[in-house]
């Protein structure tokens, strides 16, 4: 049964090895299935300036953070732009796999300073209705990458690294941000994570109401 249509814009966050874009895949399913129009998506982009960031994040000569903070940026712009504000102009229920406070946290984490980050991001970004933010120690999260994926760590995952991603999420307040374990099973966070795009989805339904009531 369609849902109608419900414009959300929805972010996954977390450190590497929380499980955000296995949870962010599992969610838009979840939600196609009960009839939401959803999309998808993830940043860095592989659009042109995305495709630098992921090749600066393991090259031996990686840019500053400076340089990539630009890139950043950039490769938002043109991710709102072409995907975010047309899926949500349609009616859908926008996913993104990492958004800006993927930015303050890694980038602060390599030096730059983090509230200027975010003060910058909300600026030149649309704020989303909710940002699920997946919480686990940098240990757990390297584990889950050496023995889960079968991976080495690349520039972004190192565990002193993480350590200071980690802090830098902590620290974040925005009211938008809903912090989920991200030791507990998937289908508990799933389930947690619906209630609360429900009430969200039910509170712009009222909203929009009281407005056309004006």
């Amino acid at each position: 049964m369609s849902q109608g249509q419900v414009s959300l814009f929805i972010v996954i966050e977390g450190i590497d090895g929380a499980g955000k874009s296995t949870f962010a895949k599992r969610l838009y399913q979840e939600l196609k299935k009960e009839g939401f129009d959803c999309l998808l998506t993830f940043e860095p982009t592989k659009e042109k300036w995305g495709k630098q960031l992921r090749l600066s994040f393991t090259s031996k000569e990686r840019l500053t953070p400076e340089e990539e903070l630009a890139l950043f940026l950039k490769d938002r712009k043109e991710h709102l732009e072409n995907v975010i504000i047309p899926g949500l102009k349609h009616g859908r229920i926008v996913i993104s796999d990492r958004y800006y406070y993927s930015t303050v946290a890694y980038q602060g984490a390599r030096g730059l300073n983090p509230e200027k980050i975010l003060d910058l991001s909300k600026k030149t970004a649309l704020t989303p209705d909710i940002c699920f933010l997946l919480v686990i120690s940098p240990e757990e999260g390297i584990k889950r990458i050496k023995e889960g994926r079968g991976e080495d760590t690349n520039n972004f995952e190192g565990l002193d690294y993480l350590k200071k991603v980690s802090k830098i999420y902590d620290k974040m307040k925005e009211p938008e941000i809903v912090r989920l374990d991200a030791k507990r099973p998937l289908e508990e966070l799933l389930a947690e994570a619906k209630d609360n795009i429900y009430k969200k989805i039910q509170l712009k339904k009222n909203e929009a109401r009281e407005e056309t009531a004006r």
